[in-house]
Protein backbone atom coordinates (compact mmCIF):
# COMPACT_ATOMS: atom_id res chain seq x y z
CA UNK A 1 0.00 0.00 0.00
CA UNK A 2 1.54 3.53 -1.12
CA UNK A 3 1.36 5.86 1.51
CA UNK A 4 0.23 9.43 1.52
CA UNK A 5 3.19 11.96 1.54
CA UNK A 6 3.16 13.86 4.98
CA UNK A 7 1.58 17.62 4.89
CA UNK A 8 1.87 19.92 7.59
CA UNK A 9 -1.98 19.21 8.31
CA UNK A 10 -1.36 15.73 9.13
CA UNK A 11 1.94 16.48 11.14
CA UNK A 12 -0.16 18.79 13.23
CA UNK A 13 -2.38 16.16 13.88
CA UNK A 14 0.01 13.41 14.08
CA UNK A 15 1.72 15.67 16.76
CA UNK A 16 -1.39 15.63 19.07
CA UNK A 17 -2.05 11.26 18.12
CA UNK A 18 1.39 11.01 19.36
CA UNK A 19 1.31 13.16 22.97
CA UNK A 20 -1.70 11.55 23.51
CA UNK A 21 -0.72 7.84 23.25
CA UNK A 22 2.73 7.70 24.54
CA UNK A 23 1.44 9.54 27.59
CA UNK A 24 -0.46 6.33 28.61
CA UNK A 25 2.80 4.85 28.22
CA UNK A 26 5.58 2.80 30.53
CA UNK A 27 8.82 3.50 28.80
CA UNK A 28 11.31 1.08 30.20
CA UNK A 29 14.15 2.73 27.90
CA UNK A 30 14.06 6.12 29.93
CA UNK A 31 13.49 5.06 33.39
CA UNK A 32 16.36 6.39 35.41
CA UNK A 33 17.38 8.57 32.70
CA UNK A 34 18.18 12.47 33.91
CA UNK A 35 19.71 13.35 30.76
CA UNK A 36 17.20 16.26 28.50
CA UNK A 37 19.05 15.62 25.66
CA UNK A 38 18.94 11.58 25.84
CA UNK A 39 15.54 11.93 25.99
CA UNK A 40 14.26 14.63 23.52
CA UNK A 41 16.52 11.57 20.69
CA UNK A 42 14.25 8.90 22.27
CA UNK A 43 11.17 11.24 21.85
CA UNK A 44 11.63 12.28 18.40
CA UNK A 45 12.82 9.01 17.19
CA UNK A 46 9.33 7.42 18.35
CA UNK A 47 7.58 10.22 16.62
CA UNK A 48 9.34 9.15 13.53
CA UNK A 49 8.46 6.02 13.56
CA UNK A 50 4.84 6.73 14.43
CA UNK A 51 4.43 9.10 11.41
CA UNK A 52 6.23 6.54 9.32
CA UNK A 53 3.80 4.07 9.88
CA UNK A 54 1.18 6.29 7.73
CA UNK A 55 3.13 8.64 5.81
CA UNK A 56 6.04 9.14 3.69
CA UNK A 57 8.32 11.48 3.53
CA UNK A 58 11.72 12.33 4.11
CA UNK A 59 13.56 12.78 7.69
CA UNK A 60 16.06 14.98 7.91
CA UNK A 61 19.68 14.80 9.20
CA UNK A 62 22.36 16.84 10.59
CA UNK A 63 23.53 17.58 7.12
CA UNK A 64 20.03 19.18 6.69
CA UNK A 65 19.68 20.56 10.01
CA UNK A 66 16.17 19.90 10.84
CA UNK A 67 13.82 17.06 10.95
CA UNK A 68 11.38 17.82 8.34
CA UNK A 69 12.88 19.77 5.71
CA UNK A 70 10.35 19.00 2.77
CA UNK A 71 7.76 20.97 5.77
CA UNK A 72 10.43 23.15 6.72
CA UNK A 73 9.71 21.96 10.22
CA UNK A 74 12.27 21.71 13.17
CA UNK A 75 11.18 19.23 16.45
CA UNK A 76 12.56 20.29 19.79
CA UNK A 77 11.64 18.29 22.92
CA UNK A 78 11.98 19.76 25.99
CA UNK A 79 11.16 19.58 29.87
CA UNK A 80 8.61 21.79 31.98
CA UNK A 81 11.25 21.87 34.46
CA UNK A 82 13.54 24.58 32.08
CA UNK A 83 12.08 24.75 28.95
CA UNK A 84 15.11 25.34 26.36
CA UNK A 85 17.13 23.97 23.66
CA UNK A 86 19.80 25.07 21.24
CA UNK A 87 19.89 25.32 17.64
CA UNK A 88 22.51 26.32 15.06
CA UNK A 89 23.35 30.01 13.88
CA UNK A 90 23.15 31.09 10.85
CA UNK A 91 22.98 34.76 11.29
CA UNK A 92 22.21 38.00 13.40
CA UNK A 93 19.35 38.44 11.54
CA UNK A 94 17.39 35.10 12.76
CA UNK A 95 16.92 37.42 16.41
CA UNK A 96 15.50 39.78 14.16
CA UNK A 97 13.49 38.04 11.70
CA UNK A 98 13.00 34.46 11.72
CA UNK A 99 14.93 31.11 11.88
CA UNK A 100 14.10 29.90 8.38
CA UNK A 101 11.81 27.25 9.64
CA UNK A 102 8.79 26.53 11.96
CA UNK A 103 9.07 24.95 15.38
CA UNK A 104 7.58 22.21 16.91
CA UNK A 105 7.69 22.08 20.33
CA UNK A 106 6.67 19.28 22.49
CA UNK A 107 7.01 20.16 26.77
CA UNK A 108 6.67 17.01 29.24
CA UNK A 109 7.00 15.92 32.56
CA UNK A 110 8.73 13.35 33.60
CA UNK A 111 8.68 10.97 36.60
CA UNK A 112 10.02 7.11 37.22
CA UNK A 113 7.59 4.51 38.33
CA UNK A 114 10.53 2.70 40.43
CA UNK A 115 7.62 -0.50 41.32
CA UNK A 116 7.59 -0.80 37.82
CA UNK A 117 11.20 0.43 36.51
CA UNK A 118 9.66 2.47 34.10
CA UNK A 119 9.49 6.31 33.10
CA UNK A 120 6.17 7.91 32.13
CA UNK A 121 6.50 10.99 30.16
CA UNK A 122 3.10 13.65 30.79
CA UNK A 123 3.31 15.91 27.91
CA UNK A 124 1.81 18.91 28.99
CA UNK A 125 2.23 20.75 25.63
CA UNK A 126 2.53 20.20 21.56
CA UNK A 127 3.48 24.18 20.22
CA UNK A 128 3.54 25.04 16.56
CA UNK A 129 5.25 28.08 16.27
CA UNK A 130 4.97 29.47 12.91
CA UNK A 131 8.58 30.30 10.77
CA UNK A 132 7.40 34.23 10.98
CA UNK A 133 7.56 34.34 14.63
CA UNK A 134 10.51 32.38 15.60
CA UNK A 135 12.82 36.03 16.18
CA UNK A 136 13.36 37.33 19.76
CA UNK A 137 10.08 38.41 21.33
CA UNK A 138 12.33 41.62 23.43
CA UNK A 139 13.93 42.27 19.82
CA UNK A 140 11.41 42.60 17.73
CA UNK A 141 9.24 44.18 20.37
CA UNK A 142 11.55 47.23 20.36
CA UNK A 143 11.66 47.84 16.82
CA UNK A 144 8.41 47.55 16.43
CA UNK A 145 7.86 50.22 19.22
CA UNK A 146 10.86 52.03 17.29
CA UNK A 147 9.01 52.11 13.99
CA UNK A 148 5.58 52.79 15.04
CA UNK A 149 7.46 55.98 16.62
CA UNK A 150 8.58 56.75 12.96
CA UNK A 151 12.42 56.40 14.33
CA UNK A 152 14.66 56.49 11.79
CA UNK A 153 18.11 54.18 10.71
CA UNK A 154 19.99 55.91 13.35
CA UNK A 155 17.75 55.09 15.83
CA UNK A 156 17.70 51.52 14.61
CA UNK A 157 21.22 50.81 14.85
CA UNK A 158 21.58 52.57 18.46
CA UNK A 159 18.98 49.41 19.57
CA UNK A 160 20.67 47.27 17.41
CA UNK A 161 23.94 47.81 19.52
CA UNK A 162 22.35 48.19 22.68
CA UNK A 163 20.84 44.54 22.27
CA UNK A 164 24.40 43.45 21.63
CA UNK A 165 23.65 41.90 18.33
CA UNK A 166 27.08 39.88 17.03
CA UNK A 167 27.22 42.71 14.30
CA UNK A 168 30.01 44.91 13.28
CA UNK A 169 28.90 48.79 12.81
CA UNK A 170 28.72 47.87 8.80
CA UNK A 171 26.58 45.52 9.74
CA UNK A 172 24.21 47.02 12.23
CA UNK A 173 23.67 49.26 9.46
CA UNK A 174 23.04 46.69 6.66
CA UNK A 175 20.22 45.37 8.99
CA UNK A 176 18.61 48.59 10.28
CA UNK A 177 18.07 49.53 6.23
CA UNK A 178 16.37 45.91 6.00
CA UNK A 179 14.35 46.97 8.53
CA UNK A 180 13.03 49.84 7.20
CA UNK A 181 12.46 48.13 4.19
CA UNK A 182 10.93 45.10 5.75
CA UNK A 183 8.98 45.10 8.70
CA UNK A 184 9.74 42.34 10.93
CA UNK A 185 6.78 40.10 12.78
CA UNK A 186 6.78 39.97 16.12
CA UNK A 187 8.49 36.96 17.91
CA UNK A 188 7.67 34.87 20.68
CA UNK A 189 10.89 33.17 21.77
CA UNK A 190 13.66 34.30 23.48
CA UNK A 191 16.74 34.03 21.69
CA UNK A 192 20.22 34.25 23.55
CA UNK A 193 23.66 34.73 22.03
CA UNK A 194 25.76 32.04 21.97
CA UNK A 195 28.33 29.97 19.60
CA UNK A 196 24.28 28.24 19.02
CA UNK A 197 21.16 30.40 19.69
CA UNK A 198 19.75 29.43 23.10
CA UNK A 199 15.87 29.29 22.39
CA UNK A 200 13.74 29.51 25.61
CA UNK A 201 10.07 28.66 25.60
CA UNK A 202 8.72 30.06 28.50
CA UNK A 203 6.97 32.69 26.79
CA UNK A 204 4.99 30.11 24.08
CA UNK A 205 4.32 28.22 26.78
CA UNK A 206 2.14 30.41 28.72
CA UNK A 207 0.50 31.71 24.92
CA UNK A 208 -0.50 28.22 24.54
CA UNK A 209 -1.96 28.02 27.70
CA UNK A 210 -4.06 30.56 26.79
CA UNK A 211 -5.64 29.29 23.66
CA UNK A 212 -2.49 30.64 21.39
CA UNK A 213 -2.31 33.37 19.07
CA UNK A 214 -2.04 33.81 15.01
CA UNK A 215 2.04 32.64 15.45
CA UNK A 216 1.48 30.51 18.52
CA UNK A 217 -0.80 27.19 18.02
CA UNK A 218 -1.76 24.80 20.34
CA UNK A 219 -2.41 21.59 18.45
CA UNK A 220 -3.56 19.93 21.95
CA UNK A 221 -6.96 21.77 21.03
CA UNK A 222 -8.15 19.99 18.10
CA UNK A 223 -7.48 23.58 16.26
CA UNK A 224 -6.16 22.23 13.19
Amino acid sequence: MVKPPLTLRDLKEGSRQFVQAISRRGLRDLFGVTDGKAVGTYIERRFHEFLGRSFSYTAGNAAVGIDFPQLGVDVKVTSIRQPQSSCPYSAASQKVYDLGYHLLVFVYEKTDDRRSRTARLNFLHAIFVNRAHTADYQTTNGILDILNREGNRDDITAFLEEKNLPLDEIGRGQLADRILSERPNQGYLTVSNALQWRLQYGRIVTISQNGGNEGVENLLRRQA
